[in-house]
C-alpha cells in the first residue's frame, strides 16, 4: 500500500512538472484559448451625446457618495482637499471571451473595476476630485491577438473614453489643474488622449502629470507624439510618470513582445530600444532608490476590499537594458501574480503612498507657478 501511494505521488509530481512545462512553453496559446473572443466583431454605436452628463456612466465622480471606490483610505491616512482634477483610466477588467467589448452592466465586470479604483485610484484621492469613467473597454482577449477585431475593439474603447474626457474637462472650471491617471489598458488610452487632446493645446498648461503605469512607452515613438517630457524630478510638472514592475529574476518578454507588436503613436513599428521607466520612489530623479525610500506599499486584504500600508517593503531600479522597473525579491502580495514574476496588477499599490505623495508634491509646485490656486 505504501509503495503504491509512493508511486502516485511520483506520477503527480511528473504532471504538475508536465503541466508547468507546458504552461512555460504554450502560456501564449493557452491565454489566446482562454481569453480571445471566437465570435465575430459587433459594431456597437456611440453612446448619446449625454452619457457622461450625470453619474451612471462614472464610476468615481464627485457627488457619487459612499460608493465611491477611489475615496477609501488605509488606516492613518486622510482624504485630501488639493486643488487639482484627477481623470483616472481603470485597466481592463473584462475577462470574460463573450464578446470583443465589455458590457456596461456586466455585474463581474463592474466589481472588479471597483476593486481597481480601491487599490490605484485611492493613491490620488489627495485631490479633492477623482473622476473615473465606466467605458465598453476592450476584452482582456484583444491583447492577445492580431486579429482586426482586437484593434477594432480597442478603437471603440478609447472613443468612449475620449468622450468622458471632453465631459470632465467641460465639468471642472477652466483655471482647475488636472492630473492624469491610467493603469494598463487605462494607460493605453491615456497615451492616445494626451496625443489627441493635450498635446499643442492650451489644456496642456493645466496638466500636471500624466501616470501612464502598466503600459510601454516608447521613448522614441510614444513621447514626442503625447506633448509632455518624461519626469526627470519630483517637483516637476507637466511631465509623465511611467513603470512597469517585475520581481526578481524576471521574465519580461513575452510583455515587451506584445508591446511591440502594435504600432507606436507616430505610427512607426516599435524597436528594442528601453521603454519609459520614472522611478516612482524618487519623482523619476534616479533610476534606483532604496527599499528605505518606499514610504509604504498597499498590501490589500483578502476581500480586496481594503489594505494596509507597509513601509519600506521594496526597492525600485529601472532596469537599462530594458526600461523595465525591477523590485528585488518578490514580496507577498497575494495570488495575482503574473508569469515572470510580473506585478502588473501591484505597480500602483506597490509605491501607493509615494504616488500619492508625488501627486500632492507636484499640484502644490503647480499651484504655486500659478498664483497659489
Amino acid at each position: 500500500m505504501a509503495r503504491k501511494f509512493l508511486y502516485m505521488i511520483a506520477i503527480l509530481a511528473v504532471l504538475v512538472i508536465a503541466a508547468l512545462f507546458a504552461l512555460r512553453i504554450w502560456s501564449t496559446e493557452l491565454s489566446r484559448f482562454a481569453f480571445v473572443p471566437r465570435s465575430d466583431y459587433v459594431r456597437l454605436d456611440p453612446l448619446p451625446v449625454d452619457a457622461y452628463a450625470g453619474n451612471k456612466m462614472w464610476l468615481s465622480r464627485p457627488g457619487i457618495g459612499a460608493a465611491d471606490p477611489s475615496q477609501w483610505a488605509p488606516a492613518g491616512v486622510k482624504k485630501g482637499t488639493g486643488p487639482a482634477a484627477v481623470f483616472f483610466i481603470h485597466p481592463t477588467s473584462y475577462l470574460a471571451r463573450k464578446a470583443w467589448n465589455g458590457p456596461l452592466d456586466d455585474t463581474d465586470t463592474n466589481r472588479r473595476a471597483s476593486y481597481f479604483l480601491h487599490g490605484m485610484a485611492t493613491a490620488f484621492n489627495g485631490q479633492a476630485q477623482v473622476w473615473a469613467p465606466r467605458y465598453r473597454q476592450a476584452a482582456f482577449g484583444a491583447f492577445l491577438t492580431e486579429k482586426a477585431e482586437g484593434q477594432l475593439a480597442l478603437d471603440l474603447a478609447y472613443l468612449d473614453v475620449r468622450q468622458a474626457f471632453d465631459s470632465f474637462v467641460a465639468a471642472i472650471p477652466a483655471d482647475t489643474p488636472i492630473v492624469l491617471g491610467g493603469h494598463s489598458q487605462g494607460s493605453l488610452h491615456l497615451i492616445h488622449l494626451l496625443k489627441d487632446r493635450v498635446a499643442g493645446t492650451p489644456l496642456a498648461a493645466r496638466v500636471v502629470a500624466a501616470y501612464a503605469v502598466g503600459w510601454p512607452i516608447s521613448v522614441e515613438h510614444d513621447l514626442p507624439a503625447m506633448g509632455l517630457p518624461a519626469c526627470t524630478g519630483p517637483t516637476l510638472t507637466g511631465c509623465v510618470m511611467s513603470w512597469s514592475s517585475f520581481a526578481e529574476p524576471a521574465d519580461f518578454e513575452l510583455v515587451l513582445q506584445a508591446y511591440r507588436t502594435r504600432p507606436a503613436l507616430d505610427g512607426k513599428a516599435k524597436d528594442t530600444r528601453p521603454v519609459l521607466c520614472t522611478n516612482p520612489l524618487n519623482g523619476g530623479s534616479a533610476p534606483a532608490a532604496p527599499a528605505s525610500a518606499n514610504l509604504g506599499t498597499l498590501k490589500p486584504s483578502e476581500d480586496l476590499k481594503s489594505g494596509e500600508l507597509v513601509v519600506g517593503a521594496v526597492p525600485a531600479r529601472c532596469d537599462p537594458a530594458t526600461g523595465i522597473l525591477l523590485i528585488g525579491d518578490p514580496p507577498e502580495l497575494g495570488p495575482h501574480v503574473l508569469p515572470g514574476n510580473n506585478y502588473h496588477i501591484y505597480d500602483i499599490p506597490l509605491f501607493w503612498a509615494n504616488l500619492r505623495a508625488d501627486v500632492d508634491r507636484r499640484v502644490a509646485t503647480w499651484a504655486n507657478a500659478n498664483g497659489g490656486q
